[in-house]
């Protein structure tokens, strides 16, 4: 597969990832964090912000792969 087609791929897997994680994070964090303290929701809010990353990284480690030519 050529890399234009695979960052294509990648791309519209990266937005859809990001977006369903978003999601639910936010449906998570209304009914999870009613009645905990701020410090607890931030904690929260910063492991949900970056935990979208961890399963993106194997999608971008195979968008950037070389061509098998």
């Amino acid at each position: 597969m050529r890399i234009r087609t695979r960052k294509l791929i990648g791309t519209v897997g990266l937005l859809l990832l990001v977006t369903a994680w978003a999601l639910t994070m936010m449906a998570f964090a209304q009914f999870a964090l009613r009645a905990q303290s701020g410090l607890v929701a931030a904690l929260f809010y910063l492991v949900a912000g970056l935990g979208w990353v961890l399963p993106a990284m194997p999608l971008v480690s195979w968008m950037q792969r070389a061509d098998n030519t």
